[in-house]
């Protein structure tokens, strides 16, 4: 039986993880699993970082308030399963926080969070996280199927949206803010750059 851990440095950040043990994990840190292993999230987001993140709420609840998908913010745990027909604790080794991200399927959804791909993922990029955002969770998001995924950069007050087909990225041009952004998986979905970011 796995055991209680409630001191960050009490975790073998070589090891592998699932789900079950980051259930048991009990101190202040966030911290992320991706593929078994420890991503540590990096302190408080900025201010700028807050700013971006609860305009884009506002922008994106408006649409998604009376519709069928449901819109949820960080912290909310995502358990990709990438497939898998185990959805067992012991099973899952991939839990993420997602900046913002929208699920359409509601049986995904339990009291823990979500359980498989949401439907549109927005990350917002600080200081210690662009590689990790950039990178590695592009291709995990990929792999795992979440249709569209937004990546926002508040220093060059750009949004890149990349929509899955046939299994890969396809990438749009950056949105700066001199356009208006449109979710090609939800047309509603439009709102103008600047409404984001201070110009």
């Amino acid at each position: 039986m796995n055991k209680v851990i409630t001191n960050f440095n009490e975790l073998d950040l070589n090891g592998s993880y699932t789900y079950a043990d980051y259930l048991l994990w009990q101190f202040s840190e966030r911290l992320e699993l991706i593929k078994g292993k420890i991503f540590a999230m990096t302190p408080a987001p900025s201010r700028n970082h807050q700013q971006v993140s609860l305009k884009l709420t506002r922008e994106i609840d408006a649409i998604f308030i009376n519709h069928l998908c449901e819109l949820y913010v960080a912290p909310f745990d995502v358990r990709l399963i990438n497939h898998k027909k185990s959805t067992a604790d012991n099973q899952i080794f991939t839990v993420v926080q997602p900046d913002l991200c929208v699920v359409c399927d509601l049986t995904k959804l339990d009291e823990k969070g979500c359980l498989g791909a949401p439907n549109l993922i927005v990350e917002i990029l600080s200081k210690g996280n662009s590689k990790k955002d950039l990178s590695i969770k592009f291709d995990l998001y990929e792999e795992n199927g979440v249709q569209e995924y937004w990546i926002v950069n508040p220093d060059d007050k750009s949004v890149f949206i990349y929509v899955l087909k046939d299994g890969k990225y396809i990438g749009s041009r950056p949105y700066t803010v001199d356009f208006e952004i449109q979710s090609p998986t939800f047309p509603e979905l439009k709102f103008g750059v600047d409404k984001i970011f201070e110009v």
